[in-house]
């Protein structure tokens, strides 16, 4: 018999993505559970145009903190966690048919529009992310880029689905250098709760070897003028990162 599967998902602003996400999943979820941030557009509303969801608003504590009380909102124990501007290709549907016969801890690779162009260089792909678990032995750490982590710290093997899911994040450039900008500050808060310092080595060096990684290495070039609007912006995070760093330490504020 096939293991029930709660798909999760958090949102905020999402009327551009969400039915599409939602739609992606119907033939695979036995619930999908959508915990809002207090969305002033439409997200609500076409939430509830599906009659599958069960939708909840809650204010936003965090990215783990968010998708841990969201997890708890869920019926079924076995997780599948997902963003609001992610689509399950036909291909990993599939996979999750068959996964849902004997479910173990699992993930896929991502694969991430930019500006409309599908992005398969400079360290964005094979982008693995581990999404399939059991609630009652994981949950979400971190403030950015948060990771699943289980009971013991490590995991259990993580088992690799065949199909990507679709990352629709940003449909402009603008939108790019604005989530790049937020995850800067985000990092630097981290780092400081961390301990770290400023480091003027990597502030002036590091933004180059980021480029020379991603573009060359990394093979950036190879997607065209995305590739290299990409690694620029991934170059000059690594200077805000320290400009903001920089700032803390300083006990100036960057919000």
């Amino acid at each position: 018999m096939a293991s029930a599967l709660s798909v999760v998902i958090i949102t905020y602003n999402e009327e551009r993505n969400i039915r599409n996400c939602i739609e992606s999943v119907l033939e695979v979820a036995d619930e999908i559970v959508v915990l809002d941030s207090f969305s002033s557009d439409a997200t609500p509303q076409l939430c509830a145009s599906f009659p599958h969801v069960r939708f909840y608003q809650h204010p936003w504590e965090g990215y783990s903190a968010q998708k841990n009380f969201a997890n708890g909102l869920a019926s079924f124990d076995w997780i599948l966690s997902l963003d609001a501007d992610e689509v399950l290709s036909a291909e990993l549907r599939a996979s999750l048919k068959a996964w849902k016969e004997q479910p173990v801890p699992a993930g896929f690779n991502r694969l991430t529009s930019f500006a409309g162009k599908w992005i398969r260089h400079g360290g964005w792909y094979p982008d693995f992310k581990f999404r399939l678990f059991d609630r009652r032995h994981t949950r979400w750490e971190g403030i950015i880029h948060e990771q699943l982590l289980s009971d013991n710290g490590s995991g259990d093997e993580i088992k690799r689905l065949q199909g990507d899911c679709l990352h629709f994040s940003f449909a402009s450039e603008l939108d790019h250098k604005r989530q790049t900008d937020k995850f800067s500050r985000l990092w630097a808060k981290q780092a400081v709760s961390k301990g770290k310092r400023y480091s003027m080595f990597k502030h002036l060096f590091g933004p180059g070897i980021r480029f020379v990684r991603d573009y060359v290495f990394l093979g950036g070039y190879k997607d065209g003028v995305a590739g290299l609007k990409i690694a620029l912006v991934s170059a000059g995070a690594i200077a805000d990162r320290q400009r903001y760093l920089k700032d803390l330490c300083n006990g100036k504020s960057i919000d």
